[in-house]
């Protein structure tokens, strides 16, 4: 679990500096030896096993496969299955990185105004960017504002149950539009491992947090609402 308190640690200090990226200025390409921009396959395909809770966990497996690829962009179809969730999503990417249509939060499907920038290729140590971006959420049917923040830390040796990756590890600081009378933003904290040998992602550590209104804003008591770990079971390359 030293990746887990690593990561903590570092989304604790990376959300002060997200705080004021939305400034401006804090973009940067990084430098040193990068992840270049994957070219994807129709029927690439990424089994994954997923559990999130605090006492009782909730366990599913999500197949991620690449649908089509064209001039239009790509299209990756999503099925999420366990004990008490099924259901299936569509992603939209315009180039590999940037999603139109896509989920930042869990399984929930938003419609970009602009293209969210998921990972800016090529990934390099040091690289950061910050966007405030327009969507449409339907599965609340509400417009809002998200902003997503990343930092690109450097590579790292993971081991997952679907062999050992060298692999870019990045750490994601997003405000979600949740906005109400009664509580703030949700902030979520993640750590990603993105993989260049299968072109994808294959370990992710997903924490969120709210703070109702009303307190003592000084205290820092926040309601967790995510504790998710998710790894790479298996990867299949298209035709």
């Amino acid at each position: 679990m030293n990746d887990f308190r690593r990561s903590i640690a570092l989304v604790i200090s990376l959300a002060a500096v997200a705080t004021l990226a939305g400034c401006g200025g804090f973009d940067s390409a990084g430098s040193g030896r990068a992840a270049e921009a994957p070219a994807y396959r129709v029927g690439d395909r990424w089994v994954y096993h997923g559990q999130d809770g605090f006492r009782l966990l909730t366990t599913w497996e999500a197949t991620h496969t690449i649908a089509s690829v064209g001039a239009d962009g790509i299209v990756e179809r999503v099925t999420v299955k366990g004990p008490s969730i099924d259901l299936a999503r569509v992603e939209q990417w315009p180039v590999p990185g940037r999603v139109k249509i896509g989920a930042v939060y869990e399984n929930e499907t938003r419609r970009f105004v602009t293209p969210l920038d998921r990972y800016r290729f090529p990934l390099a140590a040091g690289a950061t960017w910050s966007q405030f971006v327009d969507n449409f959420d339907e599965s609340t049917k509400a417009t809002g504002q998200i902003n997503n923040y990343v930092h690109v830390d450097g590579w790292e040796t993971v081991v997952t149950p679907a062999g050992t990756f060298d692999t870019i590890a990045m750490h994601v600081v997003i405000w979600l539009d949740d906005e109400t009378f009664w509580r703030f933003p949700t902030q979520c904290n993640y750590s990603l491992w993105y993989a260049p040998a299968v072109r994808g992602i294959v370990r992710e550590i997903k924490r969120a947090t709210y703070q109702e209104k009303g307190g003592d804003m000084d205290s820092g008591a926040r309601i967790p609402t995510q504790n998710t770990f998710i790894e790479l079971v298996s990867f299949t390359p298209g035709a």
